[in-house]
């Protein structure tokens, strides 16, 4: 192709303009370094459009097989990496027209019959969205599958519960873990809940007030499978918002910015657990680093890059926020910029769910230090308070003495259950010999033995639903 045609086929708007783009404003304004990734779905829906075009009789038989043959050419060419972008070409959309105009000739140049590319970038980059949301769809239950392998196998295992990063009370390790489930569930429904409104067809809005050819939409919102669970077209129902729309986008990236702060939740305990203080959970070798300068150091890198990239994605959804904030309707150049922020959050939480399924998947764990740790900070405190109450006194009252004897309990240096009989009977006289088994640990966690919580029985329990939900 001669840098005459090139031009001519770049620029539709050419023949206005008295003097060319300079070379600054060319990289600039440029998108096909980073929106080349959206050309399968362009293709898709250019194939769409062109076989609704031939079906409503705008264009020829002939055309239409041409437009079809042109671009599956292009399919192979991309997907063989034989395809030259042209910089020149500004974007996906006229790279691939260019293309296809010069393999078909005008049949080519019909093809864009009835849209606009702001219709056009708006649909490649819903359909682009539908399909990564059901990848880490996929990821996400990956995730919680892991989790709750580890959560089975450690429903007995105790574990100091915290609040304040204070000892508080005992819980089941497997319990602690299906706190991290039920969070990455929440992220799948909002998912599902964004995906139904990512999944509606802009095209055949055109610039920003409808066409004049009559286009039957319904039908390529069908061919795009942009349908609700009923197999209705889900289509744009106004052309202004439909081409100026990112609302998806940021909805989408709020979602993702979700998954990355529970990501980022367990990171922190991941990062804790590890370090000698604690020295609860082993991180395979090949996801933590070494020191260049201390040869003893093990750090859990993939837990504190995690932690860091959720400022990355929290970033890019203020980025689109801002983005659309002072927009006037409708399509504006801004809007270009919705691209690199969206396939980024993609791209990191794609790659931290994967991580982080292998990673939890070999994960260790020390019960008898966990266990340890649950002994220190007066963990039962509670489980003497309630057993007072049972035995009738108010339980502000039983407070107050649970508060005398964990201080004699920290003057003598001993646990609470740890106190000799007459010493705990000092504190009222209705507690019995039957109370140790209230202090005990394991007695703690068998007696929350309510929904949501800590019991074993409870656990066990959770699990099966988890595991039933997401195996539908």
């Amino acid at each position: 192709m001669s840098s005459n045609q090139l031009d001519q086929k770049s620029k539709a708007w050419s023949a206005l303009f008295s003097e060319p783009m300079s070379d600054l404003v060319k990289r600039y304004t440029s998108s096909v370094a980073f929106d080349q990734r959206l050309w399968q779905v362009d293709i898709a829906g250019s194939l769409a459009h062109a076989d609704m075009l031939a079906a409503q009789g705008i264009i020829s038989a002939q055309d239409h097989q041409d437009i079809q043959k042109g671009l599956e050419q292009i399919t192979q060419d991309i997907a063989a990496g034989r395809f030259e972008w042209q910089l020149d070409l500004e974007d996906v959309h006229l790279n691939i027209e260019a293309r296809l105009t010069q393999l078909v000739g005008d049949s080519g140049k019909r093809l864009h019959t009835g849209r606009s590319r702001n219709d056009q970038v708006a649909t490649d980059v819903r359909l682009w969205l539908r399909g990564e949301i059901d990848v880490l769809q996929g990821l996400l239950t990956d995730l919680q599958r892991a989790l709750l392998d580890v959560a089975e196998r450690h429903i007995d295992v105790i574990l100091p519960g915290f609040t304040h990063l204070q000892v508080a009370q005992p819980v089941s390790f497997g319990h602690h873990l299906l706190a991290y489930v039920e969070m990455l569930a929440r992220d799948t429904e909002r998912l599902t809940d964004v995906r139904k409104r990512v999944n509606r067809l802009p095209l055949g809005s055109a610039a920003l007030a409808g066409t004049t050819y009559p286009l039957d939409r319904a039908r390529v919102a069908r061919a795009l499978n942009m349908v609700d669970e009923h197999g209705e077209p889900q289509i744009c129902q106004n052309s202004l918002d439909a081409v100026s729309d990112r609302d998806f986008a940021i909805e989408f990236t709020a979602a993702a910015s979700l998954v990355m702060v529970h990501i980022s939740r367990l990171s922190e305990e991941l990062i804790l657990w590890m370090s000698q203080n604690f020295g609860f959970i082993n991180i395979p070798d090949r996801f933590t680093t070494g020191s260049s300068i201390m040869p003893q150091k093990k750090n859990p890198d993939v837990p504190e890059l995690a932690r860091g990239k959720t400022g990355r994605v929290v970033g890019h959804l203020m980025a689109l926020i801002t983005l659309m904030k002072g927009q006037p309707l409708a399509y504006n150049k801004d809007n270009q910029e919705d691209k690199e922020p969206l396939f980024d959050t993609v791209d990191t939480l794609k790659d931290t769910l994967r991580i982080f399924v292998d990673m939890m998947g070999g994960l260790t764990v020390n019960a008898a230090a966990m266990e340890k740790a649950a002994l220190k900070g007066y963990a039962t405190a509670t489980d003497l308070a309630d057993y007072m109450v049972k035995k009738g006194l108010p339980f502000r009252d039983a407070h107050e003495v649970v508060a005398h004897a964990v201080k004699t309990a920290q003057v003598l240096g001993v646990d609470l259950a740890e106190l000799p009989l007459a010493t705990l009977q000092g504190f009222h006289p209705q507690i019995e010999a039957d109370v140790f088994e209230v202090l005990s640990l394991r007695g703690s966690l068998n007696a929350r033995n309510t929904l949501g919580g800590t019991a074993p029985a409870q656990v066990k329990a959770q699990i099966a639903r988890h595991r039933a939900r997401i195996s539908t």
